[in-house]
């Protein structure tokens, strides 16, 4: 991640933070017009749902200076998805809501320079949380 990524996400998420409950409904309502059947991996109380996943991407956008902290938390969350059913095609899915959702939400501000960061740091999570949750241990 460049410090041009870093910074571009970062000061693009304070528009979403202050917006927080409308972009996790936006995006849950992108996600579920994408892939139906994924609303099944989720519980009803979607408000709930929704600030967790808002407070999840906040971590992650605040944490892209401190990758030593950072990598491990997100590679715990990688590991936790197996077990809520996610599979490896579900991450293409949400990158792409989650992207449409930054897009319908920030309107003018989400320049091209903002969607390659938010795609760069998307694919950074994105591959860290599906390498923890599908590599198969190596032997010692």
């Amino acid at each position: 991640m460049t410090p041009e990524y870093i910074a571009a996400v970062q000061e693009s998420f304070q528009t979403v933070a202050s917006i927080a409950d409308r972009v996790a409904e936006i995006f849950y309502h992108n996600l579920f017009f994408l892939d139906p059947q994924l609303k099944s991996l989720f519980p009803s109380d979607m408000q709930t749902q929704g600030t967790k996943l808002m407070q999840m991407i906040g971590l992650a956008v605040h944490g892209l200076k401190s990758p030593e902290t950072l990598i491990p938390a997100v590679e715990e969350l990688g590991r936790r998805h197996v077990a809520y059913g996610v599979v490896e095609k579900d991450y293409e899915t949400v990158g792409k809501a989650l992207i449409r959702t930054l897009e319908q939400e920030l309107g003018t501000d989400f320049t091209p320079q903002v969607k390659e960061a938010w795609i760069a740091t998307y694919q950074l999570l994105a591959e860290t949380m599906k390498q923890a949750a599908y590599s198969k241990p190596q032997a010692a």
